[in-house]
């Protein structure tokens, strides 16, 4: 094949941008401190793809890059709560659900959102539903019942 035909810039074909969530970036103090981890952490990939010359890695690396820093860019920081009264992001909630099944989870950032941790967004249906309510009220989850047994 005749070198006229072969591509010799160095660019890499970025690939297409992580979606990123219409909703508020609120996050709480944990969850900015990882996103900022995030963030260094794709830089560093970043580097050190550029430094191999991995040019696969380097794409996605540099995607990574605009994600976290756009999340970055965005988030604001919700204080802890200082009222336990009702349920808001940062409250650590307990329900019993009709099937008598005890939950507990933290209402937290949707990047920090893990439940098998026991943590879940603050744009789930779940928590939606129990934003603004309070201890021994009843909410409708996913076509049952559940009460709040505790906010902390």
């Amino acid at each position: 094949m005749s070198r006229a035909f072969v591509k010799e810039t160095e660019d890499v074909e970025d690939l297409p941008d992580r979606p990123i969530s219409d909703l508020p970036n609120d996050v709480t103090a944990e969850g900015l401190r990882r996103i900022e981890e995030a963030l260094a952490e794709a830089q560093a990939a970043q580097a050190a793809a550029q430094s191999a010359g991995d040019r696969a890695a380097l794409a996605g690396a540099r995607r990574d890059v605009r994600y976290w820093s756009a999340r970055r860019a965005t988030a604001a920081v919700i204080p802890e709560p200082a009222d336990n009264s009702v349920v808001r992001l940062g409250h650590t909630v307990t329900i019993v659900r009709e099937d008598d099944r005890r939950q507990t989870f933290r209402i937290v950032g949707e990047d920090e959102a893990d439940p098998v941790r026991g943590t879940i967004s603050h744009a789930s249906p779940l928590a939606r539903a129990l934003f603004g309510k309070g201890a021994g009220e009843v909410v409708v989850i996913a076509g049952g019942e559940a009460e709040i047994l505790e906010i902390r």
